[in-house]
């Protein structure tokens, strides 16, 4: 009984709470501390806290946490499982939907649409990023990283991997 409660405990927020995690985590907290008990208000703001210092999905972190904390390993993996499992069966529907219809000529031409979408999209958080780095470490070490992972990366064909963890102990060390 419990792993279905586990299973309803985050599948219901995983359909209902659009846009992701973060806007799921009031679900889950009505799901875990006022409808099952599992926690106290305080015991789920501090796994909140605590999955927020980690890296990675908000609302997975919380439901291996939660799982196992009231099911051992098992229950972590339903928990987990429930969390995406709304997302995964959506995708897999739409991708079959999709694959169905891929030679018609309205999906080529909204795969059309969709890619200079994605383009300005990427190009606008780029420039996010980029205006954040100034305004955080300065004109002159953003320059020095721009131009060195763009050398890097293009001239010496070094792979990005390799540039983000330098640019990372770059600011480890120097900023």
């Amino acid at each position: 009984m419990i792993y279905w409660q586990l299973f309803l405990a985050f599948f219901i927020p995983g359909i209902l709470g659009y846009g992701g995690g973060p806007a799921s985590i009031p679900l889950v907290e009505n799901e875990v501390v006022h409808n099952y008990e599992w926690l106290t208000v305080n015991e789920f703001s501090e796994v909140l806290a605590l999955g927020n210092a980690l890296p990675g999905p908000i609302a997975t972190k919380m439901a291996g946490y939660i799982g196992f904390a009231e099911a051992g390993v098992l229950g972590a993996v339903v928990a987990v499982f429930a969390t995406v499992a709304p997302s995964l069966i959506l995708m897999i529907g739409l991708l079959g939907l999709l694959y169905k219809f891929k030679d018609s000529p309205k999906v080529k031409r909204m795969t059309n649409y969709i890619r200079p979408t994605i383009a300005v999209l990427l190009g606008l958080m780029a420039i996010r990023f980029f205006i954040t780095s100034y305004e955080g470490t300065g004109a002159w070490q953003t320059l020095f990283l721009v131009v060195a992972s763009f050398l890097l990366m293009e001239k010496w064909k070094v792979h990005p991997a390799y540039v983000i963890v330098g640019a990372l102990g770059y600011g480890a060390l120097f900023l």
